[in-house]
């Protein structure tokens, strides 16, 4: 079992990450009262949900379960989670338990962010997409048809229980998102991390169990670093976004669900390459890496047919990362050092939505 703490203070919190984590009996340790509330999904609940129960049978539990997809993840969505808790009276030392992928820890995570104005919770997270990314740091809420994750807080967990076994049961297509997520990490940060993944790709598809573990801990360990720096995104934490202002147009357009937001982001990450490429920091070899790298790990590569860079440009606008405005991109000086780039080239722009839209 690998061990990480997010250094915030007051808010620090641990992130367990092994096969078997959900079970630890450190979990008792970050309940703070009596009342627990399951919130799950359709699709892990009745894999895991039981066995959670299990561990969690000497306190008055309720459990809550949710449609699966992202195309569930709006306020009206919430409202569950909410009657659940007020039809057991639960209080304010309530703890909400996230069981369940990037969906239900944002939506568990705002929901116990607002009930009575703020109460304990616990991630659990069982997708790679969230072990690697989405359980950490604190970001929850819904999405608005206008833009993805525009309404929500920071909200920050008591701990996060990244079990890898869980995995196992993950569908191929969900291990591909989640993977888009590990190369982020190493196109913003860390070259060596990149080809270690290059070189471990085809294992970390096998769910080889070490390496797995390792390349979890590894994208945690940089999320901690960067989330202490900066937890409210005032700065530096907007690197890990990465891909993602690109992959949020393509999601909003396509319809929440349509495509995973591994997928999205997938792309996303080819398209930050070419830009930077536009404005003459990276290579077209090193475009062609991370296309081949998005490839391997069999994740799409292309923005879906028929979306023009108008559409791109509509729902860019609405970014969060956005200032007075002007749009922000996360771009790459070399594969490996992602930076915050305020004053978008529109030419260097253009150019990489009209090279790689299909229409």
């Amino acid at each position: 079992m690998k061990t990480l703490q997010v250094a915030l203070g007051a808010r620090s919190y641990p992130i367990y990450i092994g096969p078997g984590a959900m079970g630890l009996p450190e979990l008792a340790e970050h309940i703070a009262g009596t009342e627990v509330l399951l919130v799950t999904n359709t699709t892990v609940g009745p894999l895991y949900a039981d066995q959670l129960c299990a561990a969690l049978s000497g306190y008055r539990l309720e459990r809550v379960t949710l449609p699966d997809g992202e195309a569930y993840k709006t306020l009206d969505a919430l409202m569950p989670i909410f009657d659940a808790a007020l039809t057991a009276r639960f209080g304010r030392r309530l703890t909400v338990v996230a069981l369940g992928g990037g969906v239900i820890g944002d939506m568990a995570g705002f929901a116990a962010a607002s009930y009575q104005r703020g109460v304990p919770f616990i991630q659990i997270p069982t997708t790679l997409l969230s072990q690697v990314d989405s359980s950490v740091g604190g970001k929850t809420g819904v999405n608005h048809p206008l833009g993805k994750n525009m309404i929500g807080a920071f909200y920050q967990p008591k701990a996060v229980f990244a079990d890898t076994a869980v995995l196992a049961t993950l569908p191929p297509r969900e291990l591909s998102a989640g993977l888009a997520e590990v190369i982020k990490y190493g196109l913003l940060g860390d070259r060596l991390f990149l080809a270690w993944i290059e070189t471990h790709l085809a294992a970390l598809m096998a769910l080889d169990a070490d390496l797995m573990a390792d390349a979890i801990a590894q994208c945690c360990a940089m999320k901690a670093a960067i989330v202490a720096d900066d937890e409210r995104e005032a700065g530096g934490r907007a690197l890990l976004n990465l891909g993602h202002t690109f992959g949020h147009a393509i999601e909003a357009h396509q319809g929440y669900g349509s495509w995973l937001h591994g997928e999205a982001v997938a792309v996303g990450l080819i398209m930050a390459a070419h830009c930077s490429a536009e404005l003459g920091l990276l290579s077209l070899d090193d475009v062609s890496r991370v296309t081949r790298l998005c490839a391997l790990a069999g994740l799409p590569t292309q923005p879906p047919k028929g979306m023009r860079p108008g559409d791109f440009l509509t729902h860019m606008a609405v970014d969060k990362k956005n200032q007075d405005g002007r749009l922000r991109l996360i771009l790459m000086r070399q594969l490996g050092d992602a930076y915050i780039e305020d004053a978008v080239n529109e030419r260097a722009l253009m150019a990489t939505l009209e090279g790689s839209c299909c229409v």
